[in-house]
């Protein structure tokens, strides 16, 4: 099975590395990442949720979809698939989320915020790579 993201040491908060053979992939593999933070196990999916969120650059978009993905955790909503599609210009991200009522699972409450610390989002050699760290 090919690395969908892996945790990297950090002095006080989370960091990780979100893989994926196209960028739809990479995002959608970052915020399984962050997901991963909360809640480690299987999650059901009978409820959808859709999402767009723009930005000024793949960094600014990445930071907008975890952050908007945030919001949906903090309100009740555990996310366990995520299907994203950005648009050509790779300023528009809509994502279909499929996911559970939060109360239905034990989480930790680790995340604070979304950070600009470090992020990156970009292709190295013919694969993409997105590195974010979590405020905890």
């Amino acid at each position: 099975m090919k690395m969908k993201y892996k945790f990297l040491s950090h002095t006080a908060d989370i960091k990780f590395q979100g893989f994926g053979k196209t960028l739809n992939e990479v995002f959608e593999n970052s915020g399984l990442a962050m997901i991963h933070v909360f809640y480690e196990g299987k999650i059901k999916s009978p409820k959808i949720k859709k999402i767009k969120v723009k930005g000024k650059d793949l960094e600014s978009l990445m930071y907008n979809f975890l952050e908007e993905l945030l919001f949906l955790i903090e309100t009740g909503f555990l996310p366990g698939k995520i299907n994203v599609k950005i648009d050509k210009d790779k300023k528009i991200l809509s994502a279909e989320l499929a996911g559970d009522h939060i109360k239905n699972y034990k989480v930790r409450p680790d995340v604070k915020a979304i950070t600009y610390n470090d992020m990156f989002v970009k292709k190295i050699k013919n694969k993409f790579v997105a590195q974010v760290v979590l405020d905890v």
